[in-house]
């Protein structure tokens, strides 16, 4: 497996090496290029061509769903792992978080009866992500490596028992008829329904994008430069004067900001949820795609 690795970030860098050098334009050429093999994938007509794909345009839409919330939650994971250098087991509660801040706020279900819109709920979703992670931050961030590790792991267990037991999140039941994000198409049919899944896809996709570009130019500020200071070496970027445990709590707050807009994505396409969709053994998915895809890379 450590060979397996070994090759992968060899050619990997090699890959890196040949992408700076190309010039700018064709640079942006492939980026476009790549953008719009993504957009185009889930067209029946597109990836006919492709090859035989063994499901049907409906069931490759939802794969294609759930494949970018997971490449969502990567990118949140990789700002926390890969730039701050943080062993981050809990990350996947920040996900249930968002999804069940959405249902809370929207679902018939809910106790609070408020039932907001979708396009409402999803903001809060966020500020909550980002405050239960602030909240996990500052007592923990004094820890460093396993000890970070297992206090996080146990964040996420519990975010997972509590919404198991508790019956203002209704426990095994769930919360039921969360609406879609809003949207029609000019004969009036919701973009956003239940039969098309492509349209969710998109949304996620274009996420992805705007993260992406988000995470690479604070990446190349005085805040990303503090966070791979502190990745490198904490000790001494904290003699030199680099305030480490504000730029970790700001790691932690980003990352969760991150996993609660997935999760409220999330939310909004199944229009139903309960705790067991929420199992740690997916955050096996998510290390992998961090670690495979380059950790602390964009």
């Amino acid at each position: 497996m450590t060979a397996l690795v070994a090759r992968i970030r060899a050619g990997r860098e090699a890959i890196g090496v040949r992408w700076r050098q190309a010039p700018r334009w064709t640079r942006w050429t492939v980026i476009a290029a790549i953008i719009a093999f993504f957009y185009a994938l889930p067209n029946k007509e597109f990836y006919q061509y492709l090859g035989p794909i063994p499901t049907t345009g409906s069931n490759f839409g939802q794969v294609l769903f759930t494949i970018s919330i997971y490449v969502l939650l990567a990118v949140g994971l990789n700002i926390v792992v890969g730039y701050a250098g943080l062993l981050d087991l809990g990350y996947f509660g920040f996900f249930a978080v968002g999804a069940y801040t959405v249902a809370v706020l929207t679902s018939p279900a809910s106790d609070l009866k408020t039932q907001w819109p979708w396009l409402m709920a999803l903001p809060v979703a966020l500020v909550v992500a980002m405050i239960s992670g602030v909240l996990l931050g500052m007592p923990t961030l004094r820890l460093r490596g396993d000890y970070l590790a297992i206090v996080t792991l146990g964040f996420a267990e519990m975010i997972r028992l509590a919404a198991t037991s508790s019956e203002f999140l209704k426990g095994q039941r769930g919360f039921n008829q969360i609406p879609h994000p809003p949207g029609r198409y000019a004969d009036g049919r919701p973009v956003f329904g239940v039969l098309d899944p492509r349209p969710y896809y998109w949304l996620v996709l274009t996420l992805i994008i705007l993260v992406l570009i988000a995470v690479r130019n604070l990446s190349n500020s005085r805040v990303g430069r503090a966070w791979v200071a502190i990745r490198e070496d904490e000790d001494a970027a904290q003699l030199m004067g680099v305030p480490t445990f504000k730029f970790k709590l700001w790691a932690f707050a980003a990352g969760a900001a991150v996993g609660g807009r997935a999760g409220g994505l999330f939310a909004g396409k199944e229009k139903f949820v309960k705790s067991p969709k929420f199992r740690l053994v997916n955050l096996i998915l998510i290390f992998g795609a961090v670690v495979f895809g380059g950790v602390g890379e964009v």
